[in-house]
């Protein structure tokens, strides 16, 4: 009998000449699986049915600590990332030009600057028909570079005028934000409100807004440009 009859479940011959009792039969029935077989589909199956299932659990369960270990090991990876993101963010901030500008973290500093170049602009941007040699004074003691020269060129165009016009100027700074402040420089947004009246005519009010660089010479805050907005 071959391999392949044993593995069917016939049952071996004590020789040659005797004879097949699987011979004439139907395949089922030669092979001894029938009806009530124990061995037959059900019973053959349910009994490999069982022991897969009495398997399954521990398979299972190490398939569980496994996926658990390896959602843990994910979430550590997430959490380790997330803290190097967090240092390499911190040490961005710090060491960004943001962090160097002292207007955000010197309010010492920024407060004096704001303060100078306030009472600068009031001085140089306020006279009266008899005062303007004053208002020419101040400028030339807050004023340098190219903010002396646009000074100079503008009030030489108005001075006669003034005079002749009985001109008076009042100026006073209603806002100042520093924007930078890095050394002996800074840079600023002002806004101004400026009340003129000509002669005995009525006053009117209005407002002006001036983005001024300045410089920081012999312990003094000096406008050097001014750009009207």
């Amino acid at each position: 009998m071959t391999l392949v009859r044993l593995l069917r479940g016939g049952r071996a011959q004590d020789s040659p000449g005797d004879a097949d009792p699987g011979a004439g039969l139907e395949p089922d029935q030669a092979s001894g699986t029938g009806p009530g077989d124990g061995r037959s589909g059900d019973g053959h199956s349910g009994a490999e049915g069982l022991a897969d299932e009495s398997s399954a659990d521990p398979a299972d369960g190490v398939r569980a600590r496994r996926t658990r270990r390896a959602a843990l090991a994910a979430l550590t990876a997430v959490l380790a990332l997330g803290g190097c993101g967090f240092l390499y963010g911190a040490h961005r901030l710090t060491s960004a030009e943001s962090a160097r500008n002292r207007a955000l973290t010197d309010t010492e500093a920024t407060h004096r600057v704001a303060g100078e170049v306030a009472n600068a602009l009031a001085r140089v941007f306020s006279y009266t028909p008899d005062g303007t040699a004053a208002a020419e004074r101040s400028a030339r003691s807050v004023l340098d570079g190219r903010a002396a020269r646009q000074y100079q060129d503008l009030f030489d165009q108005v001075r006669d005028d003034l005079t002749e016009q009985r001109v008076t100027l009042s100026t006073r700074a209603v806002r100042t934000g520093v924007i930078e402040l890095d050394g002996d420089r800074a840079r600023l947004l002002v806004f101004l409100d400026q009340t003129s009246r000509r002669g005995k005519d009525e006053a009117t009010t209005a407002a002006a807004q001036l983005t001024v660089t300045a410089r920081l010479e012999n312990d003094r805050w000096r406008i050097v440009d001014l750009k009207a907005r």
